[in-house]
């Protein structure tokens, strides 16, 4: 997409502009007539138009309201993950860690993000934690006077964690102080995106069993919709970022009434 030092969309013409839908609905999954007509200042009407236009000719595949790319998200692994945004995830990290207090129980998803908070959380002891990732299991093994519940289940290789009926199961036998939760990408009015149903219902049962909720996410993945499965998130809830995310990203959870955190690489809260 073309964008100006005000950061709205200049006018394009309808082939650039076909062009621009295909590589939006490629790289975030989905593309919604509503989001693309303001996004290109033209109706929805034109819109529609060229969805039409782009699925006949074999370039994307029409859903209820929009359009999907033929070619699916690719998830990335767990390993590949671990590098990217490595500073801001620490920085997330130190800060959710700080939250937790002695003799708190909490429970902390799989994932990079929720992984590091592992290590954080290493000196706050004593401590229970369930978990369903093998990065948290491999950080706390070590200590003595941090109690770990691992909720095992069906190992998905990809993202290093465990889901399933008996992960569901084990959940429902435990309540929590707090918990810490992924995502490969979050919205205000869906919650939160994963790869599969799976997830997303697990997402859920660990969030009803929590008394606080936490959701981790670097800015990148702010508004970001690469795959079709979601996990709807029980009000209220907090959102910590870091602090690449720009206003604009920001302001549909602050309208939507979710607490927003915004730190520092350091760990250090800002002001949203």
């Amino acid at each position: 997409m073309h964008i100006d030092d005000a950061g709205t969309a200049r006018q394009l013409g309808s082939r650039a502009r076909r062009e621009e839908i295909v590589r939006l609905a490629t790289t975030t999954g989905l593309a919604s007539v509503e989001e693309l007509a303001a996004t290109f200042e033209v109706t929805a009407s034109t819109i529609r138009r060229d969805l039409a236009q782009l699925t006949g000719d074999g370039r994307l595949a029409r859903t209820y309201g929009g359009a999907m790319a033929l070619v699916a998200h690719p998830e990335t692994s767990l390993r590949q993950r671990t590098g990217e945004a490595y500073a801001a995830k620490r920085g997330i990290a130190r800060w959710a860690a700080a939250q937790v207090q002695p003799g708190e129980t909490v429970l902390l998803d799989a994932g990079s993000t929720v992984g590091a908070v592992a290590h954080e959380l290493r000196t706050t002891v004593p401590l229970t934690v369930a978990t369903t990732g093998l990065t948290v299991l491999e950080a706390l093994a070590d200590v003595d006077e941090v109690h770990v519940e691992c909720l095992g289940g069906t190992l998905r290789h990809l993202s290093q964690g465990f889901v399933g009926p008996l992960t569901e199961a084990a959940l429902e036998r435990m309540t929590f102080d707090r918990v810490f939760l992924g995502a490969d990408g979050v919205t205000a009015d869906s919650g939160i995106c994963e790869a599969g149903l799976d997830q997303t219902r697990l997402k859920e049962l660990m969030a009803r069993r929590s008394q606080q909720v936490y959701v981790l996410a670097h800015a990148a993945k702010l508004g970001r919709r690469p795959f079709h499965a979601w996990a709807r998130l029980p009000e209220p809830w907090t959102l910590v970022t870091d602090d690449a995310a720009e206003p604009a990203a920001l302001a549909p959870f602050l309208a939507a009434g979710v607490a927003v955190v915004v730190v520092d690489q350091q760990g250090r809260a800002e002001q949203p």
